[in-house]
């Protein structure tokens, strides 16, 4: 029988929130209880349908617009 402590551990495990990046590299550490499920789902179908020749083409894309756009400055508030 798991102890109230455990209860609480496992319910600060799942309120925490934790960077993706990092955290899940060799795959999610949530499981089912990962916030961005919904996103995990939608990249699985995106690549299982996606060509590589396609998903190169959209990053060059992408990187070219990115290029050819105007610099964008960010200007400190004055205090």
């Amino acid at each position: 029988m798991p102890s109230e402590n455990t209860q609480i551990r496992e319910e600060l495990i799942v309120e925490q929130k934790i960077n993706c990046a990092e955290a899940c590299v060799n795959g999610c550490v949530l499981g089912d209880k990962c916030p961005n499920i919904e996103f995990r789902e939608s990249t699985s179908k995106f690549i299982e349908e996606t060509s590589l020749d396609k998903m190169l083409e959209i990053a060059e894309e992408r990187l070219r617009k990115k290029m050819t756009e105007p610099p964008k400055w960010v200007f400190p508030e004055d205090s």
